[in-house]
């Protein structure tokens, strides 16, 4: 995180939705109780165990097509594999192979990872959950940049998620709609990951996709919110559906209570980071979206980034709002709106 070479189109939105709406939502989702007990699974015990693997020096900087990606890539079939969670590719193959003429030849071939839990009543509606897995690679001295909180913090965060899912499934307790994991290539050199998966083959139809949850550098504290209580960036939440955001800030609410800051968010903001992160790839067909970010720091982009200075408990709360948001949208009754 995050991609710099995009230029994209903006978006055309019929409706903008003030963030100090009164409408109040209530949470559909089945057993509330229960959804703070599969919360609860995922630990900073287990995200620090898998980071500092993850974002060690054997896996290379994890650069596009490169052989400390494929390790990368391998790494995260065999965690699905061992939870026994499955892939909706055929053979139950994980890998979603991307060409390298589809990177225009700027990294060799590569791979997405996609894993899945099936919807127990609406199989066919599906919640995506992102997070690209590739980073830079190395320096030109050979310094690795081991991208632990870029974006090693949202792919772990990812795989405790899916965790947590499959020990409810387990329970009798399967959600309702589809809940898709998915794992991006090429971020860093322009999104091409997350837009192979909408514009060339994506595993569900676009137009059954309710939504995008999309997790890219969630185990840092930036220099806004040092010494201040745990909080997160919130992007694009509000740009497609009122609804989505409004569900947004209930769960918060609800279990949390962390503080959302919607600085990025602002269609003048400079950073224009909701253009630059795989989110936009949904949102420019759209699919609702929420981009989840921690913010930059000193040590984005730089070998300095390591799973030492992550903060754990804050990427567990983080990791564990993430996973209530997905289950009450893979749980309510009716698909979240389009306004």
């Amino acid at each position: 995180m995050i991609c710099k070479n995009v230029f994209p189109l903006l978006i055309t939105t019929c409706f903008m939705v003030a963030f100090g709406t009164s409408q109040t939502h209530t949470l559909e989702s089945v057993k509330n109780t229960l959804v703070t007990t599969y919360a609860e699974t995922i630990t900073s015990g287990e995200l620090k165990e898998m980071l500092y693997t993850y974002a060690s020096d054997d896996f290379e900087g994890r650069q596009t097509g490169e052989p400390g990606q494929k390790k990368a890539v391998n790494f995260l079939k065999d965690y699905y594999t061992a939870i026994e969670v499955p892939s909706p590719l055929k053979d139950n193959t994980y890998f979603q192979k991307i060409p390298s003429s589809f990177f225009n030849n700027m990294a060799q071939d590569s791979e997405n990872v996609i894993a899945y839990i099936r919807g127990s009543e609406k199989p066919e509606e599906v919640i995506v959950i992102s997070a690209h897995l590739d980073h830079i690679g190395t320096t030109k001295n050979g310094d690795i940049n081991n991208g632990a909180d870029d974006d090693g913090s949202g792919t772990v965060a990812i795989l405790e998620i899916a965790e947590a899912f499959k020990t409810a499934e387990k329970a009798g307790q399967a959600p309702k709609r589809s809940v898709l994991f998915l794992h991006v290539t090429g971020e860093e050199i322009g999104l091409y990951g997350s837009r192979y998966y909408t514009d060339v083959d994506p595993v569900f139809p676009i137009e059954q996709t309710v939504a995008n949850l999309n997790i890219d550098m969630i185990g840092r504290i930036d220099p806004k919110h040092e010494g201040r209580s745990n909080y997160l960036y919130l992007i694009g939440s509000d740009k497609l559906s009122a609804e989505l955001h409004e569900l947004s800030e209930t769960i918060n609410n609800t279990y949390f209570k962390l503080e959302f800051d919607y600085t990025y968010n602002d269609d003048d903001d400079p950073n224009r980071f909701y253009y630059r992160s795989d989110h936009y790839n949904f949102a420019k067909h759209n699919v609702p979206v929420i981009f989840y970010f921690n913010g930059t720091h000193a040590d984005y982009h730089k070998p300095s980034d390591t799973p030492d200075k992550i903060s754990y408990p804050y990427l567990e709360t983080r990791a564990r709002l993430i996973f209530h948001m997905a289950w009450e949208l893979a749980n309510r009754e009716h698909r979240i709106t389009l306004d």
